[in-house]
């Protein structure tokens, strides 16, 4: 993605959960998709969608059975 999508995604996650230690951070390698981190800590991947003209984003987030406990 490019550097201006990634400060928008960035932007967004820290308002929506008011949490400042969150970023957006590009793939390497991809250009469709980034990585979410809370600090230093992966939580997931936020995939970009341009369909018929219409641009979106999904955010994919594996939640670990250990990880509920």
């Amino acid at each position: 993605m490019k550097p201006d999508e990634l400060a928008k995604l960035t932007k967004f996650f820290r308002e929506k959960f008011n949490n400042p230690s969150m970023q957006a951070k590009a793939r390497p390698q991809k250009k469709d998709s980034c990585e979410l981190y809370v600090g230093e800590e992966f939580v997931g991947v936020i995939f970009r969608d341009e369909e018929d003209g219409e641009l979106s984003y999904n955010f994919s987030m594996a939640i670990l059975d250990i990880d509920l406990e």
